[in-house]
């Protein structure tokens, strides 16, 4: 039998580069004869992180809508023709038994032009508000992987199925020792608690004002922050770097960051959610409301609603957050009671339920 094709898209953020690569590894894993290819957008982050990972890729000159930039919006119905020729190419080159689809400008002509001949495929929703690549795409997919409860508002309910968000699979297993986590980032294990904070990928402005105006404060708690604040911020913060106050533009082994941690602050993307779930720290999530149809607080709201989160507005974090950051500290029935809700809103088995479901495409 020839090997398995898969062809995989998705991209622009982190949030849908790494669930394409977990599925990637999945697949791989089970069929280690198969062959890959990633298909993203020309000069965004996947260009890098995918052949980081392993993997081949190929671009298209595709963007999305840009306000105050007429005349790259001018380009998008030439970008958009550009890309389904080039992706007709690819498909025809390639011969994929099956395209898959995160997210992300690529995903939406690639996947369009495959299902026009005749390509199975299949599309993973990571968040709870749907995206527009995604929703374009439902009446044309053959399959609908999602994340979250009351997806039928977006898309054909006998295509759903709920398998939870990828996640990396070194989260899978145990994480590592503390004493190693805390060896590793050079934390003096006779700390007492220590803070990780997380913007994304790209990093978060507000979240690194925040833990900038509050430095004595965590001093004052006796805390350590392991502070990622994104390579964009990181210039502007890295003089505030003292044995306490570890800054880092990007953490490369996040295992080993969850496992340093006691207490989280974060973005709610969806593969932050879901991974959060899956290590079961204490977290407070600080949506960003620069997204898309606010999806990163409805992210949130889904596990506050289960008692496993609390999250705080970026409007309210001035007057709002010692208050509430205060009792997470000092309560611990509150902290256990976090805990227990993230370990039950987790989806460990997730990138697998996927896998099952591009197997069964290729089968039928």
């Amino acid at each position: 039998m020839k090997p398995y094709k898969f062809i995989i898209s998705g991209g622009g953020t982190g949030g849908h580069i790494y669930p394409a690569i977990a599925i990637a590894n999945e697949l791989k894993q089970r069929f280690p004869d198969a062959h890959f290819l990633f298909v993203g957008a020309k000069d965004r982050m996947e260009m890098d992180k995918v052949p980081q990972a392993g993997y081949s890729i190929k671009g298209l000159w595709i963007s999305g809508f840009q306000r105050g930039q007429l005349f790259k919006n001018l380009l998008i119905p030439l970008k958009l023709i550009a890309s389904l020729v080039k992706s007709f190419v690819i498909l025809r080159a390639f011969k994929p038994d099956v395209v898959i689809g995160t997210g992300g400008y690529a995903s939406a002509p690639l996947l369009r032009t495959a299902a026009w001949i005749g390509v199975p495929c299949l599309i993973q929703e990571q968040n709870g508000y749907a995206g527009v690549t995604n929703k374009l795409l439902r009446q044309h997919v053959q399959k609908i992987c999602v994340a979250y409860g009351q997806m039928e508002r977006f898309f054909p309910a006998d295509k759903l199925v709920f398998t939870g968000n990828p996640v990396r699979k070194d989260l899978l297993a145990d994480l590592p020792n503390r004493q190693v986590a805390l060896d590793y980032f050079n934390i003096n294990s006779n700390s007492s608690k220590v803070l990780l904070v997380l913007g994304g990928s790209l990093g978060a402005r507000r979240i690194n004002e925040l833990i900038a105006s509050r430095l004595s404060y965590f001093a004052d708690n006796n805390l350590t922050l392991i502070w990622q604040c994104g390579s964009a911020y990181f210039a502007d913060n890295k003089s505030r770097s003292a044995p306490e106050v570890i800054i880092l533009p990007f953490i490369e082994d996040m295992s080993m960051a969850y496992a340093a941690a006691d207490f989280v602050i974060s973005r709610s993307g969806a593969l932050s959610v879901s991974e959060l779930c899956l290590v079961a720290k204490p977290v407070v999530f600080v949506p960003s409301p620069n997204v898309a149809e606010d999806h990163q607080t409805k992210n949130a709201m889904a596990l506050v609603d289960e008692h496993a989160a609390i999250m705080i507005p970026e409007s309210e974090l001035d007057q709002s957050f010692e208050g509430v950051f205060d009792q997470l500290l000092n309560d611990l029935t509150l902290q256990r009671k976090l805990t227990d809700g993230l370990r039950r809103c987790a989806r460990p088995m997730a990138t697998s339920v996927i896998a099952d479901e591009v197997v069964k495409l290729i089968k039928n």
